[in-house]
């Protein structure tokens, strides 16, 4: 009756180390071994196990097993929990030693093998200190461990090296003849011709028609050629995501692109990505240049219409699809309300075959309109009607703005004054992003002095204020990361005019020739509004254009006609 309720816990931190004959037999023979020497402990049947679960890198409400331990303790179960060593509980400094303080206020006892009883009593100061240094000393273990793995990760990769793994989507690991210091046969990175080809249409789907991971996904099974060469039978958004933010394409290898959180991984942002120093020319599918303007769009993409600001002056298609290229930028003229899909179906049956036929009619449509709001009794507009008079007035309006200097030297010096007000915005956020890290640092150096009770705060609140700094800092580093996308947005116009200034004799035949989702890309690029009524269309260039053009004014008769004087 005066025997000790004790139960193990085992952990092991690989999925090696489940083997039979591997690290968790010896483990719990070991601990069995070291209960017989106690005359006074009694073997309860239940055990606690945790495989291939980190106890440096998962917090303590994360383990499920240390919660289960917990809640059989708050019902008084068992007297004793041992473990082979103290790291088996965890490598975290502050939870691991609450954990074992509540256990014990719970009147449950931690043991090791090595160490007998790590569990201070709830009045010992001095012992809750040990406790502290005890598992501190255990997660800058794992920290310098991690550390080591890290930089010998990251030298490899910049010089070059593959990490190794599964190859990825267009390429083929094959032996490079040479042999690594532990004996084994290193692998090496090589094209595979047909997949590359495939790359190289993602990319381009991405960048000349800005569609979606989804939208990519979605054209490539669809398409025969494509089909069939996808990962797995099918292709799907995360691949195509993968595919595109991965710097390996352009000849890069890369380190740290992610970081696994407890049972997911998550995407770290490119400024911690751990490149090569230079592209690796054999194993380039995709143009270095091509790769860095499709992460921009991406980007600007992810903001989709946000218009702060910062950048009135950026419209992303969110989604590339349909039928109606002028679909962001039309308004009603009457209203101002914008102007969405409005296309209409007819369906048919041919007699004597019975055979069902449809047919669509692309039509713009007021959406006030539609709900009733009263105005002119113009409500829709087709947009085989409209579309090639923008098409028409672009065209002409941008080969007279290129072929004039002035206009061009003006507009690159409006981009010099907005890239300067946004470099003085970027430096005040950075400048606040460093008080918020000056602030965490002084609260950190006063832990010792909370468990001593030696600061006006108890250890928990300022556990607490060191976490509200901390959820600051990631918010204060997100905006940080804003105002540097921002900032590198301002040079995109420049890029653009200079590429629309090159390639003049083709605009006339790209309109009218080319599909819609490129018409569309275009009008996004220099339209920053239409507005549209029976007849008129007031066409808005964006920033500079809009300054140095007077708005083109388009009419039409009852038919849709342009007349010639009208343009």
């Amino acid at each position: 009756m005066n025997k000790k309720r004790v139960r193990i816990l085992l952990r092991v931190s690989s999925h090696q180390q489940l083997d039979a004959d591997g690290d968790l037999g010896i483990q719990r023979q070991i601990i069995l071994d070291d209960i017989k020497n106690h005359s006074d402990w009694i073997l309860d049947t239940k055990e606690y196990f945790e495989g291939s679960n980190s106890g440096y890198k998962n917090s303590v409400a994360d383990r499920d097993v240390l919660q289960d331990a917990y809640k059989d303790a708050q019902n008084h179960e068992y007297d004793i929990l041992v473990v082979y060593k103290d790291d088996r509980l965890g490598r975290r400094m502050w939870e691991i030693g609450g954990y074992i303080m509540s256990l014990k206020g719970l009147g449950v006892d931690i043991y090791t093998v090595k160490d007998g009883c790590i569990s201070p009593e709830t009045d010992d100061i001095m012992g809750q200190m040990m406790l502290a240094l005890r598992y501190g000393n255990a997660q800058k273990s794992s920290a310098d461990t991690g550390m080591r793995v890290r930089d010998t990760a990251m030298k490899l990769v910049t010089q070059g090296k593959f990490m190794g793994g599964k190859a990825p989507y267009g390429y083929v690991l094959q032996h490079s003849g040479e042999i690594s210091k532990h004996g084994r046969a290193l692998k090496h990175l090589v094209i595979r011709p047909e997949q590359a080809e495939t790359v190289r249409h993602i990319y381009h789907l991405s960048l000349s028609k800005e569609y979606g991971s989804a939208k990519i996904a979605d054209t490539l099974n669809t398409d025969e050629r494509y089909r069939h060469l996808a990962p797995n039978d099918v292709w799907k958004s995360g691949t195509i995501t993968s595919i595109l933010t991965n710097p390996i394409y352009c000849g890069y290898t890369a380190y740290n692109r992610r970081k696994r959180l407890g049972d997911r991984t998550r995407r770290l942002d490119s400024s911690e990505w751990i490149l090569s120093d230079k592209p690796n020319p054999d194993i380039v599918v995709i143009d270095e240049d091509i790769w860095t303007k499709v992460q921009e769009k991406r980007e600007q993409r992810r903001r989709k219409y946000t218009k702060s600001p910062d950048n009135q002056d950026i419209t992303v298609i969110s989604r590339n699809d349909g039928m109606l290229s002028l679909v962001d930028v039309l308004y009603c003229g009457y209203c101002g309300r914008k102007m969405v899909n409005g296309s209409k179906y007819n369906y048919w049956t041919i007699k004597g075959t019975g055979e069902r036929r449809t047919s669509k009619i692309p039509i713009y449509k007021c959406q006030n309109a539609w709900q009733g709001v009263p105005h002119n009794r113009t409500k829709q507009y087709r947009a085989d009607r409209i579309e090639p008079i923008v098409y028409q007035v672009l065209a002409d309006y941008i080969n007279h703005l290129l072929k004039n200097e002035d206009i061009v030297e003006a507009i690159k010096k409006n981009h010099i004054i907005e890239k300067q007000r946004k470099e003085q915005d970027l430096i005040i956020e950075q400048k606040q992003l460093e008080k918020i890290r000056h602030n965490i640092t002084i609260l950190e150096e006063h832990i010792p002095d909370a468990m001593t009770g030696e600061y006006p705060l108890s250890l928990e609140t300022l556990a607490r204020s060191i976490d509200s700094q901390k959820n600051k800092e990631q918010k204060q580093r997100n905006m940080v990361q804003k105002k540097e996308t921002d900032l590198q947005n301002s040079f995109f116009a420049s890029k653009d005019w200079e590429d629309l200034k090159s390639n003049i004799p083709t605009w006339r035949e790209l309109f009218f020739q080319t599909d819609t989702p490129t018409k569309r890309v275009l009008i996004n690029k220099l339209i920053e509004r239409i507005d549209i009524t029976k007849d008129r269309i007031v066409i808005r260039f964006k920033g500079s254009l809009n300054e140095s053009l007077h708005q083109s004014q388009s009419r039409m008769d009852d038919n849709g006609v342009v007349p010639k004087q009208g343009l």
